[in-house]
């Protein structure tokens, strides 16, 4: 392959028209044709730039509302021809095709058009079919033609010439066609997944997902992991989204446990009252509601203190400076919150190695979305777990019924253990976390665990008790025995909630009945691997 190539001769054809003139008028200088299409050649004209219509070059006009006017041999044969080809060369001369030495395209907004939820016919029409045809021959031809499909490459490209005497290098045309593959592979992936829920197809025979790069990560979970952080153009509040006021670089397990304790809080609605998830490796280590956000955070750090340090905080309303007075006290890795005033920022801003992040609202927590996972040879993929129940979808199946107020600790618990890794087991207390045991392969250790855990703090806390004497307990599964059951009741809680249908259901609460606790089923449960 010839490395250095000139460059003579430019097909621009966009979109987005930021940098468009710039970049242009960077190439004119050096002597390059300009040829171009429809709005483009408008915009290039406007700023004083000769330009040749692709019209003029093929001989037939643009037709059918645009949708005609690059599928051409006169063009595609100007991005295809190997000019160390003598037959190719022939054949160009013989039909009066020139050579395109650069093609500069950015697609039909496809993807903003749906997420606008556009209407069926809409997205349809902003599907780009010469585009992403023009893109591919241009890359499969890198030898002798650069691709140009992002405008933060616009730069790249003019750097290239300025150090090669107005040529481009092999390696740089290379990295140039692998992104444009890239481009059109991502394209076709919002196409195909977008219509695949605009015809109600579920499980479509070929599912393809993609990403832009966001962020190089220093390493994964571990040093000797390399990992990268790409996001979906989804704009969902959260990770991807926020704003970092501060802080060095977020790792691999800042982003996880960060998703993880943002889309919990998010469970809670601000409207009614502050809430607070302290999340440590993936699991809620502390979640609470309070009449501040001060109180909520402190209330949910009393329950797990130890794992809480170097944790990651989460909250569904803006950061105060009362609240950020109290996460300081300790090291934590990261906050994140739908906003922040300054003077809660100011406070962080003594903490250098703290990330605070804003995001400007929080996730919807019922929000249809797809949730996978890589496995050996392929991938699984599911609704994302959106499970919610209310108090008048509980079945009492005790001879005690709860009240009112272990009702709202009941469901409480029930939402904070769809976050926590199963088997789970949440203890709560008036509106907090006061045990959580999570992970376990028996729910009976998780049970035990989580006990364990609100006895050490009632110690360190100086209380007489540990908070789960009074508690609601939730599992995210059925009990299959009584035995898990009965450590919740060892421990002091007095009700529980539970999906219900085990084949041992009536075992469970004749054990229930006689250790005196309210149960209900949810009829719904919560795995979370």
């Amino acid at each position: 392959m010839t490395d250095l190539v000139p460059l003579r001769r430019a097909l621009i054809s966009v979109s987005d028209k930021t940098g468009l003139v710039d970049l242009a008028q960077a190439l004119a200088a050096r002597g390059v044709e300009l040829l171009s299409t429809g709005g483009t050649a408008l915009a290039l004209r406007k700023a004083g730039l000769s330009v040749r219509d692709v019209a003029d070059v093929t001989g037939f006009p643009e037709m059918m509302d645009g949708r005609v006017k690059t599928l051409h041999p006169k063009v595609h044969g100007g991005l295809l021809a190997l000019r160390d080809d003598q037959e190719h060369l022939a054949a160009m001369e013989a039909h009066g095709i020139a050579p395109i030495d650069l093609l500069v395209v950015n697609l039909y907004p496809f993807e903003e058009t749906v997420a606008k939820g556009a209407a069926y016919a809409d997205c349809i029409e902003n599907i780009d079919i010469g585009g992403p045809a023009m893109i591919r021959a241009a890359a499969k031809n890198h030898a002798f033609v650069n691709v140009v499909t992002d405008v933060e490459d616009y730069h790249a490209l003019l750097a290239e010439l300025d150090a090669n005497d107005d040529q481009t290098t092999l390696a740089f045309r290379k990295k140039l066609a692998q992104i444009a593959y890239a481009r059109t592979a991502a394209y076709d992936a919002a196409v195909s997944t977008w219509m695949a829920a605009a015809i109600g197809e579920q499980t479509p025979r070929r599912r393809a997902f993609a990403g832009t790069l966001a962020q190089s990560l220093r390493y994964g979970e571990n040093p000797h992991q390399k990992a990268a952080f790409y996001v979906d153009g989804s704009n969902r509040p959260g990770v991807a989204t926020a704003t970092q006021h501060q802080g060095k670089e977020l790792s691999y397990n800042n982003i996880n446990d960060t998703d993880a304790a943002f889309e919990l809080v998010a469970e809670f609605d601000p409207a009614e009252g502050p809430a607070c998830a302290i999340i440590k490796h993936a699991n809620p280590c502390g979640v609470a509601r309070g009449a501040t956000l001060a109180e909520a955070y402190s209330r949910a750090f009393d329950c797990d203190r130890t794992s809480a340090f170097g944790g990651i905080v989460a909250l569904n309303q803006t950061l105060d400076a009362a609240t950020a007075e109290e996460i300081v006290k300790i090291f934590t890795e990261v906050v994140i919150a739908p906003g922040a005033d300054d003077a809660a920022k100011e406070i962080f801003a003594a903490k250098k190695n703290l990330r605070l992040l804003t995001t400007d609202g929080l996730p919807d927590a019922k929000a249809a979305l797809l949730a996978y996972r890589q496995v050996a040879g392929g991938f699984l993929v599911q609704d994302k777990d959106t499970g919610h129940v209310s108090a008048a979808d509980l079945k009492v199946v005790t001879r005690i019924a709860p009240t009112d107020a272990q009702i709202a600790d009941l469901l409480f618990a029930w939402n904070v253990a769809k976050h926590v890794k199963s088997n789970a087991i949440v203890y709560v207390r008036d509106g907090a976390t006061v045990g959580v045991g999570a992970g376990q392969m028996s729910r009976v250790d998780s049970a035990l665990i989580a006990a364990k855990k609100a006895e050490r703090m009632a110690e360190a806390l100086g209380l007489a008790e540990p908070l789960t004497k009074g508690s609601a307990v939730a599992s995210d599964a059925f009990f299959p025995f009584p035995d898990g059951l009965l450590e919740a009741a060892a421990a002091g809680a007095t009700c529980v909630i539970q999906p219900g249908g085990s084949m041992r259901d009536d075992e469970v609460i004749a054990a229930a009945d006689e250790a005196g606790l309210a149960m209900v089923f949810t009829g719904q449960r919560h795995f979370r691997h």
